[in-house]
């Protein structure tokens, strides 16, 4: 599979990125489009993984940038967890050690095809302090070494004006819980 828009593609995410960046000025406060769209349009690739995330309902904006490292911080801004990436276990150990009724992939390597990584609990409780996001749904974060080990994986949601985190088995999958994702331009 190519990793890289036609120009027509491009022109048209472009587009529609620009149009939700004007909307939600409050999510990134005295950046500049037209950088932005640069650095877009410099990095085909990072491109190509904005469409994914777009194609999937994740809704990505720009809600950070790194001036040290020259990076705009690209997440997924839906009102709840990406409609076309739920039902995913956490990882490929997860999706292996299901013995029937497996889901169609796993969270991880999902995010890895698409050129993305996993937020993590402080990346997602950073998030919710732009907006209130799933408070119908619940998105895995990345799980730390230690609880994978053991089994568990970790999501995150918000309830009742909080963000909260809970557990569950690595190999569990829920129709009301996707991914959220992160792409540094």
């Amino acid at each position: 599979m190519s990793k890289q828009l036609s120009a027509e593609a491009a022109k048209e995410l472009l587009n529609v990125l620009k149009k939700r960046f004007e909307k939600h000025m409050d999510r990134h406060k005295g950046m500049d489009w037209a950088k932005i769209q640069a650095k877009l349009e410099a990095n085909p690739k990072k491109l190509w993984s904005l469409d994914e995330m777009e194609a999937t309902d994740g809704e990505p904006d720009v809600i950070a940038y790194d001036q040290q490292k020259d990076e705009y911080l690209f997440c997924d801004c839906s009102p709840e967890s990406p409609k076309g990436r739920r039902s995913l276990c956490y990882d490929q150990e997860a999706w292996n050690s299901r013995k029937e009724h497996k889901p169609s992939g796993s969270v991880l390597e999902r995010a890895a095809e698409m050129g993305i990584e996993l937020l993590t609990e402080e990346q997602y409780r950073e998030l919710q302090q732009l907006g209130n996001f799933d408070t119908k749904t619940s998105s895995w974060v990345q799980t730390p070494a230690a609880i994978r080990k053991l089994g568990g994986a970790i999501f995150c949601d918000r309830r009742y004006g909080t963000v909260f985190m809970y557990h569950n088995g690595a190999e569990s999958y829920y129709a009301a819980r996707g991914f959220r994702g992160i792409l540094k331009v």
